[in-house]
């Protein structure tokens, strides 16, 4: 993301303000040398950070301030206001600042040095292979290294780009809201400069638990001591007549997204295939381009299954209003370059692109054949460890006991996989964390966004607080009279509180 000032307002900490001022729970918003800062009390303490999030620049003071932490409104990092560490999607600490106190006065001093751990933490492992370079790969790969990790690690991406933004190849990148120089997690050096080695476009073939060794795509084998599986998934593609034409997409990397866009130049209206997050993004991308849009589903309302029926009304009558016509309760029949797409029903829509987002499976193959142990995923203890101790896996092929539903789940988000790499790597440190994160989601389309956390697979009930039409609503998903899923609009603090209320295990009380 492009850098983002906020104005400076509130009290110049440089001058000092009076302590009593700084209220628990409750962050003050000012500034000092040209920075927005927030003051933070945690008890007795008072702590100078960053008032912007590292991530995307959202307003922290807008956040949620709980146990040492803030978290950010938008996408639910959280940072430690004591180290300024930070949990996914935001790639960077936050800055921390010095403080003075005198009397009854709190002053900034100026920005306080980050002390990274030592390297050559304590540990036997001398070899970390990492097979994936997307989110859940790439923060694997920092954490190691911020925790001090000073041995060998090997990267290995299919994908022939170094990490990158993933969400937006449906979104603002998508939408040309978002030039390409954004989309790169790190520069070219970062990965040099911590000695990290990417091998890019280069798939592993072939894992030899006996002699840990991963044999490569390129001929070449590499040892390790521990591996983490990060192959995240693969799209669905149509199986009918003319879906493997040269205008015909599914959008999972940055190469699809830049090859959609290609094909835009003279381009006046496409086809999606799919009311799916991924397939309603991309049409609300399309649309934002000025192209007609036209959406082929089987559902009878889009999102019914996984948000409701009102969120799904929403949503439909969102992109109508926005211009995009909805072709409910039909499948393609087949695809023409010069016809268009032909439904079952027999109509036939004119498309100069044909964009499918219907679903993914997870890459689980290279697993598979290494006879880790597999259920519509690999499955992993609280530790994120397989079946086999030495390998971790984690992102969308991990299937993992959920301390909060009880149940073992998957869940392909882009927080999840990060948190999930996070959690993998101390874990490969000889941490013993165990990965009992909250799933968090968001989908932002024509403007709106909906923030999601919990997982609700099915439920018994919603219950609305809000108007849902006016953009302004909280949605809770209840199971056996126990919360399962939170859904926001317009209400990034709700969304936060309710995550938090999940993680210490808070018994919901609604109304049936």
């Amino acid at each position: 993301m492009g850098d983002v000032k906020i104005e400076l307002t509130g009290p110049d900490f440089a001058q000092g303000v009076n302590q009593d001022a700084v209220v628990q729970n409750q962050p003050l918003l000012g500034h000092a040398f040209g920075e927005a800062i927030l003051l933070v009390r945690d008890g007795d303490e008072i702590f100078a950070v960053s008032a912007i999030c590292p991530h995307y620049q959202a307003p922290l003071a807008n956040g949620l301030q709980v146990n040492g932490t803030i978290r950010c409104p938008m996408h639910h990092a959280v940072f430690d206001v004591r180290s300024g560490e930070a949990t996914a999607p935001s790639p960077n600490r936050l800055t921390c600042f010095s403080i003075e106190r005198v009397g009854n006065a709190v002053r900034v001093t100026g920005q306080r040095q980050h002390q990274p751990p030592p390297k050559g933490t304590s540990t036997s492992l001398n070899a970390v292979v990492i097979v994936g370079a997307g989110a859940a790969g790439h923060a694997a790969a920092e954490t190691l290294r911020n925790a001090g990790y000073a041995g060998s690690i090997s990267v290995i991406g299919a994908d022939a780009n170094a990490p990158y933004d993933r969400p937006n190849v449906s979104k603002d990148y998508l939408a040309g809201t978002a030039p390409e120089a954004w989309m790169p997690l790190r520069p070219p050096s970062f990965f040099t400069e911590q000695n990290i080695g990417l091998k890019l476009g280069v798939r592993a073939t072939r894992i030899d638990r006996d002699t840990r060794s991963v044999l490569l795509s390129d001929g070449t084998t590499l040892a390790y001591d521990a591996l983490l599986l990060a192959t995240g998934a693969e799209p669905n593609r149509l199986t009918i007549p003319g879906a493997d034409l040269p205008h015909v997409h599914t959008l999972r990397t940055l190469a699809d997204s830049r090859s959609i866009i290609s094909q835009l130049g003279d381009a006046k209206q496409a086809v999606v295939v799919g009311a799916s997050f991924i397939g309603l993004e991309v049409a609300a991308s399309l649309r934002a381009r000025n192209l007609s849009v036209h959406v082929v589903a089987p559902d009878a309302l889009p999102f019914k299954r996984v948000l409701g029926p009102e969120l799904g009304q929403f949503f439909k009558q969102l992109h109508e209003d926005n211009g995009v016509i909805f072709h409910l309760g039909q499948t393609p029949k087949a695809i023409d370059r010069q016809q268009g797409v032909t439904l079952e029903s027999g109509e036939v829509i004119a498309a100069d692109v044909v964009v499918a987002g219907v679903g993914v499976q997870p890459a689980i193959d290279l697993a598979v054949a290494a006879g880790l142990e597999i259920d519509r995923g690999v499955i992993v203890n609280e530790f994120l460890q397989t079946s086999d101790r030495n390998i971790y896996a984690v992102g969308d092929i991990a299937r993992w006991p959920d301390k909060y539903s009880g149940e073992k789940i998957c869940v392909e988000h882009w927080v999840v996989a990060q948190r999930q790499g996070q959690t993998a790597a101390r874990n490969i440190l000889g941490q013993k964390v165990p990965f009992d994160v909250i799933p968090f989601f968001w989908t932002s389309q024509f403007g709106v966004t909906v923030n999601y956390v919990g997982h609700a697979s099915t439920w018994d009930r919603i219950d609305i607080d809000g108007s849902v039409a006016a953009r302004d609503c909280t949605l809770r998903y209840v199971k056996n009279d126990r919360l399962v899923a939170v859904a926001t609009i317009g209400r990034d603090i709700e969304s936060l509180k309710a995550e938090l209320e999940m993680e210490n295990g808070i018994t919901y009380r609604g109304t049936i």
